[in-house]
């Protein structure tokens, strides 16, 4: 079928790479900061308790591949010393994104469905990149000016996930939604190139600049998105009639164009949505641990360079998107055959997800001064999180269409919780303490917040489409802006026996002349 699927690909590749600006903005600091703040990682450096995992003898004295990584640690500890900041400050300015996210949340999913996905997201994507321009001059003023700065980020980047939900519901047919939903995990190669790129930013121009290239990123991509993305197959000017009627059909009558009105109390009470939301409390509680404490984790406990602290922790985002690929795959095929039922599938997957991912962090937290296992099981949990493109996230899409992005905004807005709070809680129990028990204690919080989720979601959870997705029985038969009082039946019937026997005097006359 000629150009079938081709705009599809085209927004997909769209959606994939404004999540990879998406996470790049909110990750930018978390690998800059190990190099903002230098002075305070100096004074740990050089504590007995810093090091238990690498040798510190002397600069002159240490010897082999430590050597190494300690010239360099105390070479740019020396030339880039920037700010005092403690860990509890630092545990401020990492969670600070998230101190207002939950507020625009559901307004995200409400304003998509009023004035479309595509300037939704947009903009909520764009503005943060161009408020990104001015992280070093906050930084300067006082790091409360920038935990300031990073909330209003929040607050505006938390109107792009809900808003994405209301374009799958309109372009993606049911049996496509895990394999499209992949494209979020555009924020796993977001991560993924953040990390190592900014890194070697950092080690040639300095910290700055990290900051100038997501800006520049951030308004290339918002162009590219303007000028293709349409919030429907019917208003896309270029989309071939095959696609858009394979589209429409595909959906059918689980998505309606007319305004309806929000079934709020239903859906507050609906428990599959609940049982996806409890996932994603664990999921993101989960992989915002590891990708937000990843690099401070290997400075401070291995001894790595920002370079090697940029690369390995950009390595395991690749592996989540691999693995969402291919865990999306698998559940679509399984979905299109009729092997397991939508349910299952969204639990299978689920089950990957956190119960999987916790596993691997418990065995992050148990692999001490092991900095190969340490690796191994940040890549492995960060990889198996990509699971939930074909768990709860595509299940709001199959439990409620028309009301998805306001659901995916009440999820976000709890579980947005886990991203300032966790910072807070890693703040806290390493607060001058850096050791590998205390971070023990930080990856065993996370297993059993994953975990725990995850068990729940196998017992409770459903995706089946919700009897309230559609419009009410009086919402079918008028619409309530412009409703009139219903005639009496008998009125209708005497109108539409006057209506024919006009038509069979008219019929009459014709004949006679």
């Amino acid at each position: 079928m000629e150009g079938c699927g081709k705009v599809r690909n085209v927004l997909w590749y769209l959606v994939f790479t404004g999540f990879a600006i998406n996470y790049m903005f909110r990750l930018n600091l978390n690998i800059g900061i190990v190099s903002m703040v230098q002075n305070r990682q100096s004074k740990l450096i050089n504590s007995s308790h810093s090091n238990e995992c690498f040798q510190v003898l002397s600069t002159s004295t240490a010897t082999g591949t430590n050597n190494t990584n300690i010239t360099i640690l105390t070479s740019r500890l020396r030339d880039e010393s920037r700010f005092n900041w403690d860990e509890k400050q630092q545990g401020l300015v990492l969670g600070g994104f998230f101190w207002l996210h939950w507020i625009c949340q559901v307004p995200g999913g409400m304003l998509a469905q009023k004035y479309g996905t595509k300037l939704v997201f947009g903009l909520s994507n764009v503005t943060p990149c161009l408020l990104s321009f001015l992280v070093p001059i906050c930084a300067r003023l006082d790091y409360r000016v920038l935990v300031v700065l990073r909330a209003f980020q929040g607050l505006i980047g938390g109107l792009s996930w809900p808003a994405m939900h209301h374009l799958v519901a309109n372009w993606i047919p049911p049996n496509e939604r895990s394999k499209f939903v992949t494209a979020y995990m555009g924020s796993s190669i977001g991560a993924a190139v953040t990390y190592p790129l900014f890194g070697l930013l950092i080690s040639w121009f300095d910290w700055p600049s990290i900051f100038y290239v997501t800006g520049a990123f951030g308004i290339l991509w918002f162009i590219a998105w303007w000028l293709l993305v349409y919030d429907s197959p019917a208003l896309h000017p270029r989309i071939s009639e095959t696609e858009k009627t394979f589209i429409l059909n595909s959906l059918g009558k689980t998505i309606t164009n007319r305004k309806i009105s929000t079934p709020w109390k239903k859906i507050v009470l609906s428990r599959p949505m609940w049982m996806n939301i409890v996932a994603q409390w664990g999921n993101i509680w989960g992989l915002f641990t590891l990708i937000t404490q990843a690099p401070t984790y290997f400075r401070y406990i291995h001894g790595w360079d920002i370079r090697m602290t940029g690369l390995l922790s950009g390595i395991p985002h690749l592996c989540r998107t691999t693995f969402a690929i291919i865990m999306s795959t698998i559940g679509d095929y399984l979905l299109q055959k009729s092997i397991m039922s939508r349910t299952n599938v969204r639990k299978m997957a689920t089950g990957v997800c956190c119960i999987g991912q916790g596993l691997f962090v418990l065995g992050l937290g148990l692999s001490g001064c092991n900095s190969t296992a340490a690796i191994i099981c940040l890549t492995a949990a960060t990889g198996v999180s990509g699971a939930v493109s074909t768990g709860p996230l595509p299940s709001f899409v199959d439990i409620s269409p028309n009301f998805a992005s306001i659901m995916l905004g009440i999820s976000n807005m709890v579980s947005v919780i886990p991203g300032f709070v966790s910072p807070f809680i890693v703040g806290i129990l390493t607060y001058q303490n850096q050791t590998v028990g205390q971070w023990q204690l930080v990856f065993y919080i996370s297993t059993v917040m994953l975990v725990v989720p995850g068990v729940l979601y196998q017992f409770f959870s459903s995706a089946e489409l919700q009897e309230w997705n559609s419009a009410t029985e009086e919402e079918q038969d008028y619409d309530l802006k412009k409703m009139e009082p219903l005639m009496p039946i008998d009125t209708i019937v005497k109108q539409n026996k006057g209506v024919l026997q006009h038509e069979e005097n008219h019929k009459t006359e014709i004949i006679k002349e």
